[in-house]
């Protein structure tokens, strides 16, 4: 029998808080059901990502619970590598998130994330999982606002990338609850220098700017000049926008009925990786980034309504399409 030959090395690699999700069918106050779940940005990012067929790698840490546990078999068995978290032994709890519906697609979510596993990932903890020949170091801002280590856990890793050559992805993906919009400022704007694809909603753009008044045209000229090469701009519904050096590529959002919200960022940023990663241009990225913001769009829960490659072409069916 031939001894198997040694792994290759994870295209993404993406670290940060990953909590268990207990969403309710209606108003907490009333009680009723729950159902759990394990939620996290940049975990929603790796199962995307691995569900399209990439090798992803995620790393964070989870505590020595019964939720952690069921954090990493989750992730395992979505096909994402967990082989660098780490299981907190020092008491702190896995992080918990409650989600409620409130109005149609708006959602009220709750955190009890203080004092958790994850806000307390360092760089140690992270800076064994770029391995050689790892193609993406995806971040986002919800990491560095979960505390000091944290932070730093974050400026490392895109340190790190940055000179190993690997691509360096930040998506804002502000959380208003954790920090305020200059604590924000503070933190991602040194981030600038260390980032090659740079990702935020409209609102989101003014927090990585000198000055935060600037019009999109001037914010976006202002990310470029910082030595960012792609500046993607979410509009949700209104579909999205890439601008590098060359110009700007738009592509309209896929029309679907909405059922949940949470998670279509992730999702987006998912589908545009993946794009990126197998040569595709602007425009075909944008189109695998709506495409799979859509299917998180039209199905509940963050991650679990994804989609596989060869799904990517169901929403081309025609309605009450069958596949048999």
């Amino acid at each position: 029998m031939t001894a198997p030959g040694p792994q290759a090395p994870p295209e993404v690699v993406t670290f940060g808080e990953t909590m268990a999700a207990l969403r309710a069918q209606g108003a907490l106050r009333l009680g009723g059901s729950l159902g759990l779940s394990v939620a996290g940005a940049e975990s929603n990012v790796a199962i995307g990502l691995a569900r399209l067929g990439h090798r992803v790698r995620w790393a964070g840490r989870v505590g020595a619970d019964e939720l952690g546990a069921l954090v990493l078999r989750t992730l395992r068995a979505e096909g994402v590598d967990t082989a660098h978290a780490v299981t907190d032994d020092t008491g702190r709890p896995t992080g918990l998130l409650l989600t409620e519906p409130r109005l149609g697609t708006l959602t009220r979510v709750s955190y009890y994330r203080a004092g958790s596993a994850g806000s307390a990932v360092r760089p140690a903890d992270v800076l064994p999982a770029l391995a050689a020949g790892t193609r993406v170091l995806h971040l986002t801002g919800i990491t560095p606002a979960l505390g000091p280590s944290a932070a730093e856990a974050v400026s490392a890793a895109a340190t790190a990338a940055r000179e190993a050559g690997v691509t360096v992805c930040l998506d804002v993906n502000h959380r208003s609850r954790l920090w305020t919009a200059d604590r924000a400022r503070a933190a991602l704007r040194p981030l600038l220098a260390r980032t090659d694809l740079l990702v935020a909603s409209e609102d989101e753009l003014p927090l990585v700017l000198e000055h935060p008044g600037a019009d999109e045209t001037d914010a976006v000229h202002e990310i470029l000049a910082a030595g960012v090469g792609e500046v993607v701009v979410k509009r949700g519904a209104r579909g999205a926008s890439v601008f590098t050096a060359d110009g700007v590529t738009d592509r309209a959002a896929r029309e679907v009925d909405a059922v949940d919200l949470v998670g279509a960022g992730d999702a987006f940023v998912a589908g545009y990786l993946s794009g990126l990663l197998t040569g595709a241009d602007t425009g075909a990225r944008l189109h695998r980034a709506v495409t799979t913001a859509a299917f998180a769009v039209a199905t509940r829960g963050d991650w679990e309504g994804l989609p596989t490659r060869d799904e990517l072409g169901l929403f081309d069916q025609p309605d009450g399409t069958t596949i048999r």
